[in-house]
């Protein structure tokens, strides 16, 4: 019987691709995870405030979940069916019509996509470009969309599209975010403009693609206003609008959907990361019912669906989203984290406040500075990170079932990660 010698780190470096990031910057081996905390296997917790960025929106291991989890495989229900039906897929989806769709007016089809957020995404640009027989697709400034090559194309970061090895990543227009230019700009004036201009070199969109809060891009959160304006000009111009709700959505900003108080209505929405409930890969696609014009088998895929997805993501429905108090908690935590981080911004000469709800972070104006935040963080027992386009936003992505007394833990950690950090750039400067 061979034994398997966990003790070292020696292996990762030895045998796993360097395409492995966020180890580099928590350089633990962690064992087990409870709640919002997870333990290293020298027994030292750490506050989580990353939180599989935003797909462990309940925490690791709900018991509820687990249990339920538990229970199903060892009754030996279906593990993987391709897109059979089960029984499991049933109870989801009559939780999700039940307490999602119906609830909010929605009629919309849900497509099982492959296993990840890029899958439901290429899912939507591919049958956005099918409907309406137009190639380009209009996505925005700062956007993050996935790492496969149609959903690459789609996102703005230098560094994720250099992967691509130079192949081509064409067919998208990318286009000013609210905010752009530090707000200097008209942005839906100027989209308009483009769009309406027979010289601008733009082709008619398919679809518009837009996240309504960027999480990889720095927590720019867009407006009411905004997102209403953009939906008209897609509307007005024969496109589609996706909402790419991945990282922002499942209750991130204080409602399911983080589009609820906009008075829109996507044509699709994506779906991944949290939507499982329990961090197991689970994507989906909604679609409005007149835009499901798909083929059967038309795009399909090994993975669509995950039977021990259905049964977790059952029960979160069913736990955190059959009322209104879950949504009223998190829109209580998200002002609490609102009103310390901004105490914690006026620490640092022009920092400020991004984000909206439990989606929130600082802007420190320097990726270095954020890193090194991040980095005594991490040593003190939090772990946070950090996005935008030059990694300058420190980033919260607490599980929204933090309890206040660690929640106000994590931020006392980092609080005095600012306070070091700004007091040895204050004497260096001196």
């Amino acid at each position: 019987m061979s034994t398997v010698d966990t003790g070292g780190k020696e292996i990762f470096s030895r045998r796993e691709s360097e395409a492995r990031s966020y180890c580099r910057s928590f350089d633990a081996v962690f064992t087990k995870a409870s709640g919002s905390v997870l333990t290293d296997r020298d027994g030292r917790d750490y506050i989580d405030f990353l939180a599989g960025c935003s797909s462990l929106n309940y925490g690791h291991n709900d018991p509820d979940m687990k249990s339920a989890l538990v229970d199903y495989i060892t009754a030996d229900g279906v593990t993987h069916g391709l897109d059979m039906f089960t029984e499991a897929k049933a109870a989801f989806l009559e939780a999700f019509e039940r307490n999602i769709l119906e609830p909010r007016g929605m009629d919309h089809k849900v497509m099982m996509t492959g296993p990840t957020g890029a899958n439901a995404v290429e899912a939507a640009i591919k049958l956005a470009r099918k409907i309406t027989g137009r190639r380009n697709v209009i996505a925005f400034t700062n956007g993050f969309h996935g790492m496969t090559m149609g959903a690459l194309a789609l996102t703005g970061n230098a560094g994720k599209r250099g992967g691509a090895g130079g192949s081509t990543l064409a067919d998208v227009t990318h286009m000013p975010y609210e905010g752009a230019m530090d707000g200097a700009i008209d942005t839906l004036a100027q989209i308009e403009w483009m769009l309406d201009n027979p010289s601008s070199g733009i082709d008619a969109p398919a679809a518009f693609i837009v996240e309504p809060v960027q999480g990889e891009g720095g927590l720019n959160a867009a407006s009411k206003e905004w997102m209403q304006g953009i939906a008209r000009i897609a509307k007005d111009r024969g496109a589609l609008l996706i909402v790419d709700d991945i990282q922002a959505g499942c209750g991130r900003t204080g409602t399911y959907f983080s589009t609820e108080a906009f008075d829109i209505e996507p044509d699709m929405i994506t779906q991944a990361k949290s939507f499982s409930g329990m961090g197991l890969p689970f994507a989906a696609l909604l679609i409005k019912r007149e835009h499901d014009i798909w083929k059967p088998a038309e795009h399909n895929g090994t993975f669509r669906g995950n039977n021990h997805a259905f049964v977790t993501a059952r029960v979160a429905i069913e736990k955190f989203w059959s009322d209104e108090s879950f949504a009223k908690d998190v829109n209580r935590k998200g002002e609490r984290l609102g009103q310390r981080l901004g105490e914690i911004a006026g620490l640092v000469p022009g920092a400020k406040l991004k984000g909206r709800g439990m989606m929130q972070g600082l802007d420190v104006g320097s990726g270095e500075l954020a890193a090194a935040i991040c980095a005594t963080c991490f040593k003190n027992g939090l772990i946070i990170e950090t996005s935008g386009a030059h990694d300058e936003v420190v980033k919260v992505l607490a599980p929204l079932t933090t309890s206040d007394a660690l929640m106000d833990k994590g931020l006392d950690i980092l609080e005095a990660a600012v306070r070091e950090h700004t007091a040895a750039t204050r004497i260096a400067a001196e």
